[in-house]
């Protein structure tokens, strides 16, 4: 069956790092873009980067532009998600989700995320 198993969360003082990982199984990874989502407190969840099927373009939010980066490894079916410089802000449940539209149909996963706490 199709999993998305997101780790590498946890606690973290502002100022630092952690590097999410979100691996896959069960579809064929390689032909799905993949995102990093998350979720605050109260807050819907909201995009935070992107990355097509073959790695060549990326996307991120304006709220984490030059401080998340997000890459793949298409022969490990993994999706990282650098994050640098983190902010209380930052805390939120981040989810993995995989998308893939082909002839008029969109098929999309989710994981069942990961909790990172920027706090001090």
């Amino acid at each position: 069956q199709v999993q998305l198993v997101e780790s590498g969360g946890g606690l973290v003082q502002p100022g630092g790092s952690l590097r999410l990982s979100c691996a896959a199984s069960g579809f064929t990874f390689s032909l799905y873009a993949m995102s990093w989502y998350r979720q605050a407190p109260g807050k819907e969840r909201e995009l935070v980067a992107g990355i097509t099927s073959a790695g060549d373009s990326t996307n991120n939010a304006d709220s984490v532009k030059g401080r998340f980066t997000i890459s793949r490894d298409n022969a490990k079916n993994t999706v990282f998600l650098q994050m640098n410089s983190l902010k209380p802000e930052d805390t939120a449940v981040y989810y993995c989700h995989a998308e893939r539209s082909r002839m008029g149909y969109r098929f999309e996963y989710w994981g069942q995320g990961t909790q990172v706490t920027v706090s001090s």
